[in-house]
């Protein structure tokens, strides 16, 4: 299911290194797909997802931005299954944020929609990740805030799923640092890949 790493991506190449890269790897992918082709993708991703959907309670979500893969088909199935949705929301000048349930319709500090701090704060026992690589061993790396990194060690027993296309996995080890948690699945159109079978 990996895709080899970029030529010009060192084997010890550093986060930074490939964030940079990956950030223009996938603009580019995804400028040269055909919106309806996109949407099919998504849709795509929805169908494999909806069982993992189906059997959680709470599910933590993301507003898509940029390139990132859109879960919003996934989440109108889970809506319909009367799941509850909710997102990371952000209060203040604190970069630590906490799920709550609710529509993502007011913007948030980070340019990113939000739901409103009227709305109940959730524990989700299943998180959906957006992120820009992610490597053999279910490391992530995403756009370098931290801001998942300081919530998903607190999440005790979620299950953590890293949502991406497919040329965002590579086939390397990524560096992490030691509060780093591993994904134990990662979700692209072309299937699902569990990690947890790799000893996590």
């Amino acid at each position: 299911m990996a895709v080899p790493s970029p030529e010009h991506l060192a084997p010890d190449a550093t986060k930074q290194d490939i964030r940079r890269s990956l950030r223009e790897e996938r603009r580019q992918f995804v400028c040269n797909l055909e919106p309806s082709t996109r949407h099919a993708l998504e849709e795509q991703l929805a169908e494999l997802i909806a069982p993992m959907l189906a059997s959680a309670r709470v599910i933590g979500a993301y507003s898509p931005i940029g390139g990132e893969i859109s879960p919003l088909p996934a989440l109108a199935r889970a809506k319909r299954l009367g799941r509850t949705i909710a997102y990371p929301t952000f209060e203040g000048d604190n970069d630590h944020f906490i799920y709550r349930a609710g529509e993502p319709d007011i913007p948030g500090p980070h340019r990113i929609n939000q739901p409103r701090p009227t709305c109940p704060e959730a524990s989700p026992d299943l998180v959906l990740i957006p992120l820009l690589a992610v490597g053999n061993r279910g490391y992530r790396i995403g756009q370098g805030a931290g801001h998942f990194d300081r919530v998903l060690p607190h999440l005790h027993g979620a299950r953590f799923v890293g949502l991406g296309w497919q040329m965002q996995r590579l086939d390397q080890d990524l560096p992490h640092d030691e509060w780093d948690v591993p994904l134990h699945y990662f979700v692209t159109p072309r299937g699902i890949e569990d990690f947890t079978t790799d000893g996590q």
